[in-house]
């Protein structure tokens, strides 16, 4: 039986099956041939989307813009300072709102109850671009980096070092699960992820022969990785305050290449993006003056390697977003 999305929301990867997952990953290839080759896939003309943006972002608006592009459609950008969401107009009621002029709604923000409740009332495929809980589009264009390197899913070992209990790393503990990936969770114990989303992960892991490990030990962790990734210490909407702790608890865990060489000697490095591994942005340099740490969760050696795919990544989070929105709207 085949696979169909059609009027699915995508919110977390939790709610889809790994046929679900690979259904997506083999439509992003497809749909990326047809870019690559300058083919027209105006498939959705005459629908359009709305980009609902609490949190800023380069990759995630412009991929879904691009994609919606692409596929023929209008798109239109809100951020907090152009919608009245949660000001004067409650989640329910812009759902409904928006639900009633536009055939699909993206929401990038903060808590996942409010992508969640956006979905509940809208009455269209609503899209999670990213909360503080999970990262669900990122994760299509990590594992689509890999697989396109690699050649195959299965069996292979990734590992996070840093800050595990972000979302990133949240949502790369349940794709890494669903698709019969190792993965490794490699940081402080206090930055373990949530025990209850471990436990989940673990019951996923059993059915596909994927398995789970939490390690502080940086060795441990990276030895013998095909992926290394890695993610800013501090996260959107957290305060500045925590840069002094979050430097403390995770410089041993800066991916550099002695961290590289603990790998195989193919293994890649993967980072979501941004990247504070140079003193070339206003938030790298300030840190430096305070703290004295011109590179913070990479070296710039790393990030500059011919082992970085992360521009390859970053590509294909248009790929996988397009891929998104054309199976749950076609």
């Amino acid at each position: 039986m085949g696979v169909n999305l059609l009027g699915r929301s995508f919110l977390k990867l939790l709610d889809f099956s790994s046929a679900e997952i690979r259904y997506l990953l083999d439509l992003s290839k497809e749909l990326k041939k047809l870019k690559m080759t300058h083919t027209p896939h105006d498939h959705l003309k005459g629908k359009n989307i709305v980009l609902l943006f609490e949190k800023t972002s380069t990759r995630t608006r412009c991929s879904f813009e691009v994609a919606a592009m692409d596929l023929g459609m209008g798109s239109t950008f809100l951020d907090p300072a152009s919608s009245q969401m949660g000001h004067k107009e409650s989640i329910e009621d812009t759902a409904r709102v928006l639900g009633r002029m536009y055939d699909g709604i993206e929401y990038r923000g903060f808590s996942q109850e409010i992508v969640e409740k956006l979905a509940k009332y809208a009455g269209v495929p609503v899209w999670n671009g990213l909360t503080n809980e999970f990262h669900p589009t990122q994760m299509l264009a990590d594992v689509l980096t890999v697989e396109e390197h690699f050649g195959h899913l299965k069996g292979i070992k990734l590992t996070f070092v840093g800050d595990a209990r972000n979302n990133v790393a949240n949502s790369l503990m349940i794709v890494c699960a669903k698709m019969g990936m190792h993965f490794t969770a490699c940081g402080p114990k206090d930055l373990f992820p949530s025990a209850d989303l471990v436990k989940t992960a673990e019951a996923i892991a059993k059915e596909t022969g994927a398995t789970i490990t939490l390690t502080d030990d940086v060795e441990k962790g990276c030895k013998n990785a095909d992926v290394l990734y890695t993610d800013i210490w501090v996260s959107m909407g957290e305060p500045d305050s925590v840069w002094e702790s979050r430097i403390k608890l995770l410089s041993k865990y800066q991916v550099n290449k002695k961290m590289m060489a603990l790998a195989n000697h193919n293994a890649i490095f993967l980072h979501c993006l941004p990247s504070f591994h140079d003193l070339n942005t206003k938030v790298g340099r300030e840190v430096n003056e305070k703290f004295g740490i011109p590179e913070m969760e990479v070296t710039n050696e790393v990030f500059e390697s011919v082992q970085s795919k992360v521009f390859d990544q970053a590509e294909n989070r248009m790929h996988t977003i397009k891929a998104v929105m054309y199976a749950t709207l076609k």
